[in-house]
């Protein structure tokens, strides 16, 4: 019976087959133990030489490292090990023999030659792993906001202008158009979806040409922006508690064997339950001083701010309530006091800092024109954005998530390279 190696469990005392990779062997010549992937999970082999046909012994023998088989074999629960399962082989066909030594091996490698070796690192347990938790979270993304009304709505990647005015964008030569620019965002095409379905999102690539060489960034992520008309600056805030609560949950609920290959401590990630700390941006920059940060009452948090900060508790905190200085132009001003946004960057526990950004959008033509012009952009390519507020305009409010920051995050990593199958940023463009 054909069977994966994650479905072992369904099988005990049943012979089956499996189909993967052979990345691990032990043996002398008489007992073999084979590590086996199929890409479901992973699993041992056990191989007799004197209770199996010679060809499978011989087999045994020439299996290297990354070659990949099919397995036949009965399914024993682990002697020592609770819930794990594994094979008593009494077949091996060899798919393809791997005749070159595998260049990544059991010892510790730099991170440049893994990175160069990338299209293969990604078959290591511990790369397995993340990329698995990283298909979770994007799926419970999709379940929750699909759950909650929101349908997806796909926004360009090729735009004339940039979406907070930044002139960090990657630029090329569209036609007889002139420059086009790769997005950093799909939140300005969203917005005018609402309009028409209320609620939706995005999710894909974006980029970012700022050469900034830090832990927590990337020069192409993916990333989730969401929009909803009818929404307000509290509302905007429920909704990413519940969203970021939903995907926690559903990654404990799924993926406990993932977090102990990558040995996460679980007990911070179980303890992310709504309500999350919200602190005004005037609070935190009092409270950072204290703390020894030289941050100023006008400025933006740095990521070491944002590092002291996220130490200290053990749960995600909104910040709230920037200057309006240091945000885009597009963030609705606080009705309470106009030199602040209606804002909040949200920020994760154990010294991650930001994973998402979101605000009130501001709904007043006259003052959305003011701003535009404040900031200095060109009013012709914003004017499509501008209509959005002379026909029907209503309160609306939306944020955006970067995927790999979560994925970081929720792994436990310490850079977010590790946490997209392949990473670009400004000192790589390969493999």
């Amino acid at each position: 019976m054909l069977t994966t190696i994650s479905n072992l469990k369904d099988h005990v005392g049943k012979e089956v087959t499996i189909r993967g990779w052979m990345f691990n062997k032990r043996g002398n010549g008489k007992l073999y133990f084979l590590q086996l992937r199929d890409g479901s999970g992973m699993t041992q082999g056990v191989l007799e030489a004197a209770k199996v046909d010679p060809q499978t012994a011989e087999n045994a023998e020439k299996l290297t490292a990354e070659s990949s088989v099919k397995v036949t074999g009965i399914v024993n629960k682990h002697p020592k090990q609770e819930g794990v399962y594994e094979l008593g082989v009494t077949k091996i066909e060899i798919v393809h023999l791997t005749t070159e030594e595998y260049p990544i091996s059991k010892k510790d490698h730099g991170i440049d030659f893994l990175l160069d070796q990338r299209h293969l690192w990604l078959r290591s347990s511990k790369q397995w792993a993340i990329q698995r938790v990283r298909n979770t979270i994007i799926n419970a993304t999709y379940e929750y906001l699909n759950d909650n009304g929101f349908i997806k709505i796909d926004a360009p990647i090729l735009t004339p202008n940039a979406c907070e005015g930044t002139t960090e964008l990657f630029d090329i030569d569209y036609f007889d158009e002139g420059k086009a620019y790769l997005s950093q965002s799909g939140q300005l095409y969203i917005e005018a979806a609402i309009f028409s379905v209320g609620k939706c999102f995005d999710f894909g690539p974006v980029f970012r040409a700022e050469k900034s060489k830090t832990r927590r960034h990337l020069t192409e992520f993916w990333m989730m922006d969401a929009e909803a008309a009818f929404a307000e600056h509290d509302d905007n805030i429920k909704t990413q508690e519940e969203l970021v609560c939903h995907i926690v949950k559903k990654v404990l609920e799924k993926n406990m064997q993932e977090l102990t290959i990558l040995e996460r401590n679980i007990e911070p990630l179980k303890k992310i339950e709504a309500p999350f700390i919200r602190k005004t941006h005037e609070e935190v920059v009092k409270e950072l001083r204290e703390m020894g940060s030289d941050i100023q009452p006008n400025h933006d948090l740095g990521a070491d701010d944002e590092t002291m900060l996220t130490q200290k508790y053990d749960k995600p905190i909104f910040v709230e309530k920037y200057p309006s200085e240091v945000k885009a132009f597009y963030m609705k001003r606080d009705p309470k006091d106009p030199t602040r946004v209606l804002c909040a960057d949200l920020l994760a526990p154990e010294g991650y800092g930001e994973i998402i950004g979101g605000s009130q959008r501001e709904d007043d033509y006259d003052t959305l024109l003011k701003r535009i012009q404040d900031h200095k952009l060109p009013v012709k390519e914003f004017q499509w954005y501008l209509d959005l507020r002379k026909f029907g305009s209503v309160p609306h409010s939306g944020f955006g998530y970067g995927l790999e920051r979560l994925v970081t995050w929720i792994c436990g990593q310490e850079h977010i390279r590790t946490s997209i199958p392949f990473p670009r940023t400004i000192y790589r463009l390969t493999p």
